[in-house]
Protein backbone atom coordinates (compact mmCIF):
# COMPACT_ATOMS: atom_id res chain seq x y z
CA UNK A 1 0.00 0.00 0.00
CA UNK A 2 0.83 3.59 -0.49
CA UNK A 3 0.93 6.35 1.90
CA UNK A 4 -2.02 8.36 1.67
CA UNK A 5 -1.42 12.27 1.98
CA UNK A 6 -2.73 13.10 5.49
CA UNK A 7 -5.65 15.30 4.87
CA UNK A 8 -7.57 16.22 7.92
CA UNK A 9 -10.59 13.55 8.34
CA UNK A 10 -9.21 11.25 5.70
CA UNK A 11 -8.71 7.27 6.23
CA UNK A 12 -5.39 7.64 6.09
CA UNK A 13 -2.85 4.72 5.44
CA UNK A 14 0.71 4.37 6.02
CA UNK A 15 2.39 0.73 4.75
CA UNK A 16 0.60 -1.60 6.16
CA UNK A 17 -0.76 0.57 9.32
CA UNK A 18 -4.17 2.51 9.78
CA UNK A 19 -3.66 5.85 10.78
CA UNK A 20 -6.05 7.48 13.34
CA UNK A 21 -6.30 11.12 13.30
CA UNK A 22 -8.46 13.60 14.68
CA UNK A 23 -11.25 15.01 11.77
CA UNK A 24 -10.12 18.35 12.46
CA UNK A 25 -6.72 18.90 13.23
CA UNK A 26 -5.52 15.83 11.48
CA UNK A 27 -3.32 15.01 14.34
CA UNK A 28 -2.24 11.41 14.91
CA UNK A 29 -3.93 9.33 17.50
CA UNK A 30 -3.16 5.99 17.22
CA UNK A 31 -2.19 3.38 14.70
CA UNK A 32 -3.11 0.01 14.00
CA UNK A 33 -1.95 -2.79 11.82
CA UNK A 34 -4.53 -3.74 8.72
CA UNK A 35 -5.11 -6.89 8.89
CA UNK A 36 -5.57 -8.87 5.36
CA UNK A 37 -7.59 -11.57 4.67
CA UNK A 38 -5.01 -14.29 6.41
CA UNK A 39 -5.17 -11.88 9.42
CA UNK A 40 -8.82 -11.97 9.17
CA UNK A 41 -9.39 -16.15 8.64
CA UNK A 42 -6.80 -16.48 12.07
CA UNK A 43 -8.63 -13.92 14.29
CA UNK A 44 -12.10 -15.78 13.34
CA UNK A 45 -10.06 -19.60 13.91
CA UNK A 46 -8.95 -17.74 17.28
CA UNK A 47 -12.44 -17.11 17.85
CA UNK A 48 -14.42 -20.08 16.97
CA UNK A 49 -11.92 -21.80 19.29
CA UNK A 50 -12.81 -20.07 21.81
CA UNK A 51 -16.44 -19.68 21.11
CA UNK A 52 -17.42 -23.52 23.22
CA UNK A 53 -15.64 -22.20 26.38
CA UNK A 54 -18.21 -19.01 26.29
CA UNK A 55 -21.05 -20.77 25.23
CA UNK A 56 -20.26 -23.54 28.32
CA UNK A 57 -20.36 -20.77 31.28
CA UNK A 58 -23.92 -20.56 31.03
CA UNK A 59 -26.22 -17.39 30.82
CA UNK A 60 -25.54 -16.56 34.32
CA UNK A 61 -22.17 -16.47 34.54
CA UNK A 62 -21.96 -14.74 30.89
CA UNK A 63 -24.29 -12.14 32.24
CA UNK A 64 -22.14 -11.33 35.58
CA UNK A 65 -19.05 -11.21 32.74
CA UNK A 66 -21.21 -8.24 30.70
CA UNK A 67 -22.20 -6.59 33.81
CA UNK A 68 -18.64 -6.30 34.89
CA UNK A 69 -17.99 -4.90 31.51
CA UNK A 70 -20.68 -2.40 31.69
CA UNK A 71 -19.15 -1.46 34.68
CA UNK A 72 -16.09 -1.23 33.67
CA UNK A 73 -16.79 0.88 30.45
CA UNK A 74 -19.21 3.29 32.99
CA UNK A 75 -16.25 3.74 35.17
CA UNK A 76 -13.90 4.94 32.03
CA UNK A 77 -16.65 6.69 30.10
CA UNK A 78 -14.79 10.03 31.08
CA UNK A 79 -11.37 8.62 29.13
CA UNK A 80 -13.61 7.21 26.31
CA UNK A 81 -15.83 10.02 25.35
CA UNK A 82 -12.21 12.55 24.76
CA UNK A 83 -11.08 9.24 22.86
CA UNK A 84 -14.64 10.11 20.73
CA UNK A 85 -14.07 13.31 20.96
CA UNK A 86 -10.61 13.98 19.44
CA UNK A 87 -10.99 10.80 16.73
CA UNK A 88 -14.39 11.61 15.50
CA UNK A 89 -15.11 14.81 16.20
CA UNK A 90 -18.46 15.03 18.80
CA UNK A 91 -18.90 17.51 21.06
CA UNK A 92 -18.42 16.07 24.46
CA UNK A 93 -21.93 15.74 25.59
CA UNK A 94 -21.82 14.06 22.51
CA UNK A 95 -19.77 11.25 23.18
CA UNK A 96 -20.83 10.75 26.70
CA UNK A 97 -24.84 10.23 25.59
CA UNK A 98 -23.82 7.80 22.92
CA UNK A 99 -21.26 5.66 25.52
CA UNK A 100 -23.99 5.69 28.20
CA UNK A 101 -26.60 4.57 25.58
CA UNK A 102 -24.48 2.05 24.43
CA UNK A 103 -23.57 0.66 27.86
CA UNK A 104 -27.61 0.30 28.53
CA UNK A 105 -27.67 -1.93 26.18
CA UNK A 106 -24.84 -4.11 27.50
CA UNK A 107 -26.86 -4.24 30.34
CA UNK A 108 -30.15 -5.08 29.10
CA UNK A 109 -28.62 -7.98 27.29
CA UNK A 110 -26.91 -9.20 29.79
CA UNK A 111 -30.04 -9.00 32.26
CA UNK A 112 -32.52 -10.27 29.71
CA UNK A 113 -30.43 -12.58 27.48
CA UNK A 114 -31.57 -16.31 29.65
CA UNK A 115 -35.60 -15.06 29.69
CA UNK A 116 -35.91 -14.72 25.86
CA UNK A 117 -33.14 -17.41 24.76
CA UNK A 118 -33.04 -19.96 27.73
CA UNK A 119 -34.58 -23.32 26.99
CA UNK A 120 -38.91 -23.61 27.53
CA UNK A 121 -41.48 -26.38 27.05
CA UNK A 122 -44.23 -25.06 24.26
CA UNK A 123 -47.98 -26.30 24.24
CA UNK A 124 -48.11 -29.51 22.38
CA UNK A 125 -50.80 -29.43 19.27
CA UNK A 126 -53.77 -31.21 19.64
CA UNK A 127 -52.95 -34.30 17.36
CA UNK A 128 -49.56 -34.89 19.25
CA UNK A 129 -49.97 -34.64 22.74
CA UNK A 130 -48.22 -37.49 23.81
CA UNK A 131 -45.62 -35.58 23.35
CA UNK A 132 -43.32 -33.01 25.14
CA UNK A 133 -41.77 -29.84 23.22
CA UNK A 134 -39.05 -27.90 24.02
CA UNK A 135 -37.98 -24.83 22.73
CA UNK A 136 -34.28 -23.49 22.53
CA UNK A 137 -32.05 -20.94 21.15
CA UNK A 138 -28.50 -22.11 20.32
CA UNK A 139 -25.70 -19.81 19.37
CA UNK A 140 -24.19 -19.38 15.70
CA UNK A 141 -20.79 -19.60 16.71
CA UNK A 142 -18.75 -16.99 15.37
CA UNK A 143 -20.57 -13.18 14.34
CA UNK A 144 -18.84 -10.88 12.65
CA UNK A 145 -19.92 -7.01 13.08
CA UNK A 146 -18.87 -4.86 10.86
CA UNK A 147 -19.36 -1.80 12.35
CA UNK A 148 -20.01 2.97 11.13
CA UNK A 149 -17.87 5.35 12.22
CA UNK A 150 -20.55 8.10 13.28
CA UNK A 151 -21.97 5.80 16.08
CA UNK A 152 -18.90 3.69 16.70
CA UNK A 153 -19.72 2.43 20.58
CA UNK A 154 -23.49 2.61 20.42
CA UNK A 155 -23.88 0.76 17.00
CA UNK A 156 -21.87 -2.37 17.19
CA UNK A 157 -22.57 -2.74 20.54
CA UNK A 158 -26.34 -3.47 19.42
CA UNK A 159 -24.59 -6.68 18.06
CA UNK A 160 -21.70 -7.42 19.82
CA UNK A 161 -23.65 -7.51 23.22
CA UNK A 162 -26.70 -9.62 22.22
CA UNK A 163 -24.40 -12.23 20.16
CA UNK A 164 -22.36 -12.80 23.46
CA UNK A 165 -24.59 -13.24 25.89
CA UNK A 166 -26.26 -16.00 23.51
CA UNK A 167 -23.36 -17.57 23.50
CA UNK A 168 -21.55 -16.34 20.30
CA UNK A 169 -17.88 -15.71 20.10
CA UNK A 170 -17.15 -12.18 17.92
CA UNK A 171 -14.78 -10.25 15.44
CA UNK A 172 -15.51 -6.60 15.30
CA UNK A 173 -14.52 -4.59 12.51
CA UNK A 174 -14.71 -1.13 13.27
CA UNK A 175 -15.15 1.45 10.63
CA UNK A 176 -11.33 2.89 9.27
CA UNK A 177 -12.31 5.92 10.98
CA UNK A 178 -13.13 4.71 14.04
CA UNK A 179 -10.38 2.15 14.65
CA UNK A 180 -8.89 3.64 18.35
CA UNK A 181 -12.73 3.37 19.52
CA UNK A 182 -13.57 -0.59 18.48
CA UNK A 183 -10.04 -1.15 20.20
CA UNK A 184 -10.97 0.52 23.05
CA UNK A 185 -14.32 -2.07 23.47
CA UNK A 186 -12.38 -5.35 22.25
CA UNK A 187 -9.08 -3.98 24.73
CA UNK A 188 -11.88 -3.41 27.93
CA UNK A 189 -13.67 -6.93 27.42
CA UNK A 190 -10.53 -8.62 27.37
CA UNK A 191 -9.92 -6.92 30.50
CA UNK A 192 -12.70 -8.46 32.49
CA UNK A 193 -12.53 -11.79 30.56
CA UNK A 194 -8.61 -12.34 31.30
CA UNK A 195 -7.82 -12.27 27.81
CA UNK A 196 -9.63 -15.19 26.65
CA UNK A 197 -10.13 -14.22 22.90
CA UNK A 198 -13.90 -14.23 22.73
CA UNK A 199 -14.11 -11.16 21.37
CA UNK A 200 -11.40 -10.33 18.61
CA UNK A 201 -11.15 -7.25 16.39
CA UNK A 202 -9.79 -7.13 13.01
CA UNK A 203 -8.80 -3.29 11.29
CA UNK A 204 -8.55 -2.28 8.19
CA UNK A 205 -10.47 -0.65 4.77
CA UNK A 206 -13.35 -2.05 2.90
CA UNK A 207 -10.80 -5.07 2.08
CA UNK A 208 -11.16 -6.14 5.22
CA UNK A 209 -14.59 -6.36 5.55
CA UNK A 210 -14.70 -7.82 2.69
CA UNK A 211 -12.51 -10.54 4.03
CA UNK A 212 -14.44 -10.71 6.83
CA UNK A 213 -18.10 -11.96 5.23
CA UNK A 214 -15.94 -14.39 3.39
CA UNK A 215 -13.85 -15.73 6.63
CA UNK A 216 -16.66 -18.41 6.90
CA UNK A 217 -18.40 -16.62 10.18
CA UNK A 218 -21.56 -17.85 11.14
CA UNK A 219 -23.74 -14.92 11.06
CA UNK A 220 -22.52 -10.82 9.79
CA UNK A 221 -23.84 -7.91 11.52
CA UNK A 222 -23.61 -4.70 9.37
CA UNK A 223 -24.47 -1.31 9.67
CA UNK A 224 -23.74 1.20 6.93
CA UNK A 225 -24.84 2.84 4.00
CA UNK A 226 -27.36 1.05 1.34
CA UNK A 227 -24.67 0.76 -1.03
CA UNK A 228 -22.15 -0.83 0.26
CA UNK A 229 -25.04 -3.09 2.05
CA UNK A 230 -25.39 -4.17 -1.28
CA UNK A 231 -22.02 -5.44 -1.54
CA UNK A 232 -22.23 -7.02 1.92
CA UNK A 233 -25.03 -9.20 1.34
CA UNK A 234 -23.67 -10.07 -2.27
CA UNK A 235 -20.64 -11.37 -0.28
CA UNK A 236 -22.32 -13.56 2.29
CA UNK A 237 -24.41 -14.79 -0.51
CA UNK A 238 -21.95 -17.46 -1.51
CA UNK A 239 -21.78 -19.54 1.49
CA UNK A 240 -25.24 -18.64 2.66
CA UNK A 241 -24.42 -16.91 5.65
CA UNK A 242 -27.15 -14.94 7.20
CA UNK A 243 -26.43 -11.56 7.86
CA UNK A 244 -28.48 -8.74 10.06
CA UNK A 245 -28.18 -5.15 7.76
CA UNK A 246 -28.78 -1.77 9.13
CA UNK A 247 -28.63 0.57 6.27
CA UNK A 248 -29.07 4.42 5.46
CA UNK A 249 -32.36 6.21 5.09
CA UNK A 250 -33.96 9.83 4.65
CA UNK A 251 -36.52 9.63 7.79
CA UNK A 252 -38.79 12.33 7.57
CA UNK A 253 -41.49 13.65 10.34
CA UNK A 254 -44.57 14.93 9.89
CA UNK A 255 -46.53 17.66 11.98
CA UNK A 256 -49.79 17.97 11.96
CA UNK A 257 -52.20 21.16 12.91
CA UNK A 258 -52.91 20.38 16.26
CA UNK A 259 -49.13 20.13 17.21
CA UNK A 260 -46.94 22.40 19.69
CA UNK A 261 -44.95 24.48 16.62
CA UNK A 262 -42.15 25.12 19.73
CA UNK A 263 -42.18 21.43 20.38
CA UNK A 264 -42.27 20.23 17.49
CA UNK A 265 -39.06 22.77 16.28
CA UNK A 266 -36.91 21.42 19.44
CA UNK A 267 -37.03 18.13 18.17
CA UNK A 268 -36.72 18.49 14.64
CA UNK A 269 -33.48 20.90 15.31
CA UNK A 270 -32.11 17.75 17.39
CA UNK A 271 -33.44 15.16 14.96
CA UNK A 272 -31.52 17.05 12.18
CA UNK A 273 -28.40 18.72 13.98
CA UNK A 274 -27.33 16.38 16.18
CA UNK A 275 -23.85 14.09 15.47
CA UNK A 276 -23.88 17.56 12.81
CA UNK A 277 -26.94 15.55 11.32
CA UNK A 278 -24.56 12.29 10.50
CA UNK A 279 -27.09 9.95 12.01
CA UNK A 280 -29.01 7.04 10.20
CA UNK A 281 -32.46 7.96 12.00
CA UNK A 282 -31.91 11.56 11.71
CA UNK A 283 -34.27 13.63 10.46
CA UNK A 284 -33.72 14.69 6.90
CA UNK A 285 -37.18 15.44 5.19
CA UNK A 286 -40.13 17.78 7.45
CA UNK A 287 -43.59 18.04 6.00
CA UNK A 288 -45.67 20.39 8.00
CA UNK A 289 -49.29 21.32 8.06
CA UNK A 290 -50.26 24.39 6.13
CA UNK A 291 -52.04 25.83 9.24
CA UNK A 292 -49.07 25.93 11.86
CA UNK A 293 -46.11 26.06 8.81
CA UNK A 294 -45.07 29.82 9.67
CA UNK A 295 -45.01 29.01 13.29
CA UNK A 296 -43.28 26.04 13.07
CA UNK A 297 -40.77 27.44 10.46
CA UNK A 298 -39.72 30.56 12.67
CA UNK A 299 -39.15 28.81 15.57
CA UNK A 300 -37.13 26.08 13.65
CA UNK A 301 -34.59 28.69 12.29
CA UNK A 302 -34.35 30.61 15.69
CA UNK A 303 -33.48 27.42 17.32
CA UNK A 304 -31.20 26.31 15.21
CA UNK A 305 -29.67 29.68 14.30
CA UNK A 306 -28.33 29.48 17.99
CA UNK A 307 -26.14 25.87 17.81
CA UNK A 308 -22.58 26.42 18.14
CA UNK A 309 -20.62 24.73 15.69
CA UNK A 310 -16.55 24.00 16.58
CA UNK A 311 -14.27 21.63 18.59
CA UNK A 312 -14.97 23.85 22.07
CA UNK A 313 -16.45 21.62 25.04
CA UNK A 314 -19.71 23.62 24.82
CA UNK A 315 -19.86 23.00 21.24
CA UNK A 316 -23.39 21.46 19.80
CA UNK A 317 -21.93 20.28 16.51
CA UNK A 318 -18.97 18.64 15.50
CA UNK A 319 -17.59 18.18 12.25
CA UNK A 320 -17.99 16.24 9.26
CA UNK A 321 -16.14 13.06 9.99
CA UNK A 322 -15.50 12.16 6.34
CA UNK A 323 -14.52 14.92 3.94
CA UNK A 324 -16.09 13.05 1.05
CA UNK A 325 -19.45 14.03 2.71
CA UNK A 326 -18.95 17.57 2.90
CA UNK A 327 -19.31 17.24 -1.14
CA UNK A 328 -22.34 15.39 -0.82
CA UNK A 329 -23.73 18.03 1.12
CA UNK A 330 -22.21 20.75 -0.75
CA UNK A 331 -24.20 18.81 -3.80
CA UNK A 332 -27.37 18.52 -2.21
CA UNK A 333 -27.75 21.93 -1.35
CA UNK A 334 -26.94 23.31 -4.42
CA UNK A 335 -29.10 21.02 -6.56
CA UNK A 336 -31.93 22.08 -3.98
CA UNK A 337 -31.75 25.82 -4.66
CA UNK A 338 -31.03 25.14 -8.63
CA UNK A 339 -34.53 23.57 -8.71
CA UNK A 340 -36.35 26.81 -6.53
CA UNK A 341 -35.38 25.97 -3.27
CA UNK A 342 -34.59 28.73 -0.68
CA UNK A 343 -32.24 28.49 2.33
CA UNK A 344 -33.98 29.97 5.04
CA UNK A 345 -30.86 29.47 7.52
CA UNK A 346 -27.58 28.74 6.19
CA UNK A 347 -26.50 27.55 2.59
CA UNK A 348 -23.50 26.92 0.52
CA UNK A 349 -21.60 29.73 2.28
CA UNK A 350 -21.84 27.96 5.31
CA UNK A 351 -19.52 24.95 4.38
CA UNK A 352 -16.03 25.63 6.30
CA UNK A 353 -14.56 22.44 5.53
CA UNK A 354 -14.49 20.29 8.24
CA UNK A 355 -17.69 21.95 9.78
CA UNK A 356 -20.97 22.75 8.11
CA UNK A 357 -23.26 24.95 9.80
CA UNK A 358 -26.99 24.41 10.15
CA UNK A 359 -29.16 24.74 7.17
CA UNK A 360 -32.89 24.80 6.32
CA UNK A 361 -33.97 24.41 2.94
CA UNK A 362 -37.84 25.56 1.70
CA UNK A 363 -39.87 24.98 -1.21
CA UNK A 364 -37.32 22.55 -2.86
CA UNK A 365 -39.23 20.20 -5.53
CA UNK A 366 -39.79 16.39 -4.64
CA UNK A 367 -37.41 15.49 -7.06
CA UNK A 368 -34.09 16.94 -5.94
CA UNK A 369 -31.36 15.08 -4.39
CA UNK A 370 -32.19 17.23 -1.04
CA UNK A 371 -35.29 14.81 -0.90
CA UNK A 372 -34.43 11.37 -2.50
CA UNK A 373 -31.00 10.87 -1.37
CA UNK A 374 -29.42 10.45 2.07
CA UNK A 375 -27.37 13.86 2.83
CA UNK A 376 -26.19 12.67 6.01
CA UNK A 377 -25.68 16.46 7.49
CA UNK A 378 -27.09 19.26 9.56
CA UNK A 379 -29.42 20.23 6.63
CA UNK A 380 -33.12 19.87 6.33
CA UNK A 381 -35.56 20.28 4.02
CA UNK A 382 -39.23 21.43 5.28
CA UNK A 383 -42.04 21.59 3.03
CA UNK A 384 -45.47 22.70 3.57
CA UNK A 385 -49.03 20.47 3.25
CA UNK A 386 -52.39 21.23 3.15
CA UNK A 387 -53.23 17.48 5.15
CA UNK A 388 -51.75 14.63 6.89
CA UNK A 389 -52.70 12.50 4.31
CA UNK A 390 -50.59 13.97 1.68
CA UNK A 391 -48.02 14.24 4.35
CA UNK A 392 -47.90 10.93 4.40
CA UNK A 393 -48.06 10.07 0.74
CA UNK A 394 -44.66 11.88 0.96
CA UNK A 395 -42.97 10.66 3.31
CA UNK A 396 -43.99 7.02 2.40
CA UNK A 397 -42.63 8.34 -1.25
CA UNK A 398 -38.69 6.61 -0.64
CA UNK A 399 -37.40 2.79 -0.48
CA UNK A 400 -36.11 3.60 2.71
CA UNK A 401 -38.09 3.04 5.66
CA UNK A 402 -35.87 3.27 9.42
CA UNK A 403 -37.29 5.54 11.34
CA UNK A 404 -39.85 8.66 11.60
CA UNK A 405 -41.17 11.05 13.38
CA UNK A 406 -44.95 11.88 13.91
CA UNK A 407 -45.94 15.36 16.07
CA UNK A 408 -49.75 15.32 16.64
CA UNK A 409 -51.95 15.33 19.64
CA UNK A 410 -54.98 13.70 18.14
CA UNK A 411 -53.58 11.29 15.40
CA UNK A 412 -50.07 10.47 16.55
CA UNK A 413 -50.39 7.05 16.51
CA UNK A 414 -52.76 6.48 13.38
CA UNK A 415 -50.26 8.52 11.72
CA UNK A 416 -47.07 6.65 13.29
CA UNK A 417 -48.78 3.53 12.03
CA UNK A 418 -49.03 4.65 8.67
CA UNK A 419 -45.84 5.83 8.58
CA UNK A 420 -43.77 2.98 6.49
CA UNK A 421 -40.67 2.94 8.75
CA UNK A 422 -39.14 0.32 11.40
CA UNK A 423 -39.25 2.81 14.28
CA UNK A 424 -41.47 5.84 14.81
CA UNK A 425 -41.18 8.25 17.42
CA UNK A 426 -44.69 10.70 18.52
CA UNK A 427 -44.05 13.64 20.23
CA UNK A 428 -40.69 13.12 20.33
CA UNK A 429 -37.75 12.00 18.18
CA UNK A 430 -35.41 8.83 18.39
CA UNK A 431 -36.56 7.91 21.63
CA UNK A 432 -37.16 4.72 20.15
CA UNK A 433 -33.35 4.61 19.95
CA UNK A 434 -32.49 4.93 23.79
CA UNK A 435 -35.15 1.96 25.03
CA UNK A 436 -32.95 -1.08 24.69
CA UNK A 437 -36.23 -3.09 25.03
CA UNK A 438 -37.65 -2.59 21.68
CA UNK A 439 -36.15 -4.13 18.41
CA UNK A 440 -34.15 -1.02 16.25
CA UNK A 441 -34.29 -2.06 12.59
CA UNK A 442 -35.58 -0.55 9.14
CA UNK A 443 -37.92 -1.86 5.99
CA UNK A 444 -36.81 -1.78 2.41
CA UNK A 445 -33.62 0.03 1.33
CA UNK A 446 -33.07 0.67 5.39
CA UNK A 447 -32.22 -3.21 5.59
CA UNK A 448 -33.49 -5.87 7.38
CA UNK A 449 -33.26 -7.90 10.67
CA UNK A 450 -33.35 -6.05 14.19
CA UNK A 451 -31.27 -4.98 17.05
CA UNK A 452 -31.81 -4.35 20.28
CA UNK A 453 -34.68 -5.73 22.49
CA UNK A 454 -36.07 -9.38 22.14
CA UNK A 455 -36.11 -9.67 18.62
CA UNK A 456 -32.56 -8.32 18.87
CA UNK A 457 -31.14 -11.30 21.09
CA UNK A 458 -33.28 -13.69 18.81
CA UNK A 459 -31.18 -12.44 15.83
CA UNK A 460 -28.04 -14.09 17.11
CA UNK A 461 -29.46 -17.46 18.04
CA UNK A 462 -30.98 -20.07 16.36
CA UNK A 463 -33.93 -21.91 17.29
CA UNK A 464 -33.85 -25.46 18.45
CA UNK A 465 -37.16 -27.44 18.85
CA UNK A 466 -37.03 -30.80 20.17
CA UNK A 467 -39.84 -33.06 20.81
CA UNK A 468 -40.07 -35.83 22.90
CA UNK A 469 -42.44 -39.12 23.03
CA UNK A 470 -44.12 -39.03 26.60
CA UNK A 471 -47.04 -41.49 26.28
CA UNK A 472 -48.40 -43.94 23.71
CA UNK A 473 -49.89 -42.37 20.99
CA UNK A 474 -54.09 -42.64 20.29
CA UNK A 475 -54.02 -41.98 16.70
CA UNK A 476 -51.17 -43.58 14.49
CA UNK A 477 -50.19 -40.05 12.90
CA UNK A 478 -46.48 -41.14 12.60
CA UNK A 479 -46.44 -44.48 11.94
CA UNK A 480 -47.84 -47.39 9.40
CA UNK A 481 -50.13 -48.93 9.51
CA UNK A 482 -52.92 -46.42 10.23
CA UNK A 483 -56.24 -48.95 9.26
CA UNK A 484 -59.31 -47.99 7.62
CA UNK A 485 -60.64 -46.01 10.15
CA UNK A 486 -58.29 -43.00 10.28
CA UNK A 487 -59.63 -40.42 7.83
CA UNK A 488 -62.61 -40.85 10.35
CA UNK A 489 -60.76 -40.75 13.77
CA UNK A 490 -58.89 -37.30 11.74
CA UNK A 491 -62.13 -36.17 11.01
CA UNK A 492 -64.06 -36.29 13.94
CA UNK A 493 -61.09 -34.92 16.10
CA UNK A 494 -61.20 -32.13 14.05
CA UNK A 495 -64.67 -30.93 14.21
CA UNK A 496 -64.52 -31.10 17.94
CA UNK A 497 -61.50 -28.76 17.96
CA UNK A 498 -62.80 -26.40 14.81
CA UNK A 499 -66.52 -26.50 15.18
Amino acid sequence: MTKARPRPGDARVDGDQLVSANPVSGEEIARFRISDSGDVARAVAVARAAQPWWQSLGYARRRTVLLRWAALLARKLPDFARLLHVEGGKPMAEAAMEIGGAIDQVGWAARHGRRVLGPRRVRSTIFLLEYATHLEYQPYGVVGVIAPWNYPVFTPLGALAPALIAGNAVVLKPSEYTPAAGQFLADTFSQVTGGAPVFGIVHGLGETGAALCSSGVDKIAFTGSTATGRKVMAACAGRLTPLVLECGSKDAMIVDADADPGAAAAACVFGGMTNAGQTCIGTERVYVHEDIYDAFLRELVQRAARLKVGTEPDSDIGPITMPGQLDVIREHIADALAHGGRAVLGGLEEIEPPFVRPTILVEVGEDSRAVQEETFGPVLVVRKVPTMEEALALANALPYGLGGTVFSQRNGLDLARRMRSGMTAVNSVMSYAAMSSVPFGGVGASGFGRLHGDDGLREFAWAKTITRRRAPSPLPLLAFPRGPRFTEQVQKLLRIVYR
